[in-house]
């Protein structure tokens, strides 16, 4: 065991010394894996960080929930033309479909419309996103206050003048001033401000609740009918734990036909979306970014390695005379063999972790510049120092196994 470890300490005195002694040449050959290793966890980075986003702004939605419209979350079979004359859905087939479907904990109505200004005194926050829906969202959702509430059924139902505002809303509107019980300027009337949400933080598809203001969608149903081309409507379940989802919106479908009265053997004029359906698309697109990302980065990996099997090879040229010497003075094969092994291993590391480092200094900074988190976990950087160590060993293998086998007498005329 001793021995093992001065053979490392003299193979990392080695290394070092083949740093300084060839900057140039070192850089050079260490650049291909420090690009690599970069590369590949630069891509696991940001992928982690992105899964990480995903699941904080989707944590409060269950992935059962089902939204029911006139599009489609996925590729569709059906042609575009076709589902352009789907029709779509109605406030009437949201009652009765929340008092027919079984198995349901939550149904909720919600009107996609396009973004507003509001004014409180002289301040205007433009294009607001707003959320016109009915009030069993804040089941269906989990909203979260900092102060205040969501409207309720009363309310919901008959249009009232209340909105709930997303946290950047509020503070821009009213800064330093109470909002609640505050009126404010929305479609041109007075909207009396009831609840407050928790900031949440950039959104990862667009703006997030903090730029959002929730109103009850019979207001926007009032003001723009029921059969208005530039709004979009959607009903949301949400089916009860357990509940068969095979069977659950088999009977929505068969419900919703019913009331359509679309005949036996014809197509559905709606989508069922599932909300597990749409992370399964997230989760794919993801693993085809760290595939691509694993691609990309491994022609930098195979440009390291024979980055590093040359300047091995040329070491042991340049070492040819003293390996004779360690040989003759009784040098035993495996010493020379894990002699220039370990100084592979050492050199591709110290590029790695260059490259972990530009990773790390790069997540840092675009922490503090974006809102949005980098993580880089200590999986991925276990994963690169590993990597960069494996790199080593297969580009030294080679060059070990012809400096262990030369003959010393020839090893060391060679060198005089």
């Amino acid at each position: 065991m001793l021995l093992y470890l001065r053979l490392l300490k003299e193979s990392f005195a080695f290394a070092i010394n083949a740093l300084r002694n060839n900057k140039l040449r070192t850089l050079l050959s260490l650049l291909g894996v420090t690009i690599g290793i970069f590369s590949i966890i630069a891509v696991l980075a940001a992928v982690d960080s992105l899964d990480n986003k995903i699941s904080t702004d989707l944590r409060g939605l269950d992935k059962n929930t089902i939204y029911l419209m006139k599009f489609s979350f996925g590729p569709s079979d059906i042609p575009a033309w076709k589902r352009d004359q789907f029709p779509n859905v109605k406030y009437d087939e949201y009652l009765y479909l929340k008092g027919s479907v079984t198995n349901t904990a939550e149904v909720a109505y919600q009107i996609f419309t396009k973004t507003e200004n509001i004014k409180y005194d002289s301040k205007i926050v433009s294009t607001v996103t707003i959320v016109p829906v009915s009030h069993e969202l804040i089941d269906i959702q989990g909203l979260e206050f900092e102060k205040g509430r969501f409207y309720n059924e009363s309310e919901s139902n008959s249009g009232a003048k209340v909105v709930v505002l997303g946290n950047d809303i509020a503070t821009n509107l009213f800064e330093d001033v109470e909002p609640i019980g505050k009126d404010v300027r929305l479609y041109g009337q007075r909207f009396r401000v009831i609840g407050v949400l928790k900031k949440k933080g950039a959104g990862l598809f667009g703006d997030s609740t903090d730029s959002a203001a929730y109103i009850p969608v019979n207001f926007v149903r009032q003001k723009f009918g029921d059969n208005n081309d530039s709004l979009s409507n959607v009903i949301i379940f949400k089916p009860e734990d357990g509940v068969d989802m095979e069977a659950y919106k088999a009977e929505i479908s068969q419900r919703l036909r019913a009331y359509r009265g679309i005949k036996a053997g014809e197509m559905d004029n709606f989508f069922i979306n599932v909300f597990s359906g749409f992370t399964d698309l997230i989760d794919g697109i993801i693993g085809s970014m760290k595939l691509g990302g694993w691609v990309i980065s491994g022609f930098s990996l195979l440009v390291g390695g024979f980055g590093i099997a040359n300047i091995m090879f040329v070491s042991v040229k340049e070492r040819t005379h003293l390996i004779g010497i360690q040989k003759s003075l009784g040098a035993k094969n495996r010493f020379i063999l894990f002699q220039f092994l370990f100084e592979a291993i050492i050199l591709s590391v110290i590029g790695g972790l260059v490259g972990l480092l530009m990773v790390w200094g790069i997540a840092v900074g675009l922490t503090k510049v974006l809102d949005f988190e980098f993580v880089l976990s200590m999986g991925n950087v276990f994963l690169g120092a590993g990597l960069a160590g494996i790199i080593g060993l297969i580009s030294g293998i080679l060059p070990a196994i012809s400096a262990s086998r030369l003959d010393p007498v020839e090893a060391i005329r060679t060198g005089m």
